[in-house]
């Protein structure tokens, strides 16, 4: 099973830094920052910080695991966290030196209900999972495992 790591990222305005996905011709649509647990990660955390490190320059304070989102060939641990300062130079992620992956930009969108319909966040679960919290009035740093 292919296991993966993702971030609701909080920035000091109490917004969510998400990517941007663009290529021409098509919709645009948003992920959360992060990507593959590689071999060399020491744990899911590890690979965490290393993904959201490449992918906007910034480390991580990791809250706790959110969610856990399982298909039939992937397994994708939500974490809560917070960023203080990012960057899109320097990124050093496989993809930004691609063209033909598009672009990625980070953008902050209000961690609301709907600001989060008022984008397409994927995957879709992702998304619904957020908003159904938000919509709740639920804390999402009281969701988060620190454990995890």
């Amino acid at each position: 099973m292919i296991e993966k790591v993702r971030a609701v990222l909080l920035t000091p305005d109490g917004m969510m830094l998400a990517i941007r996905r663009v290529w021409p011709g098509a919709a645009p649509f948003w992920v959360l920052p992060g990507g593959h647990v590689e071999p060399q990660d020491a744990n899911l955390r590890a690979a965490l910080e290393r993904e959201v490190h490449e992918e906007t320059c910034g480390k991580p304070r990791i809250v706790g695991l959110l969610w856990t989102l399982v298909d039939d060939h992937k397994r994708q641990h939500i974490y809560l966290a917070h960023i203080d300062s990012w960057s899109e130079e320097g990124r050093t992620g496989p993809e930004f030196g691609d063209p033909s992956r598009g672009e990625y930009r980070l953008e902050e969108i209000p961690l609301t209900a709907a600001g989060i319909d008022a984008i397409t966040l994927v995957p879709e679960e992702v998304a619904e999972f957020l908003c159904e919290e938000l919509r709740a009035g639920r804390d999402l740093a009281d969701l988060a495992d620190p454990l995890g």
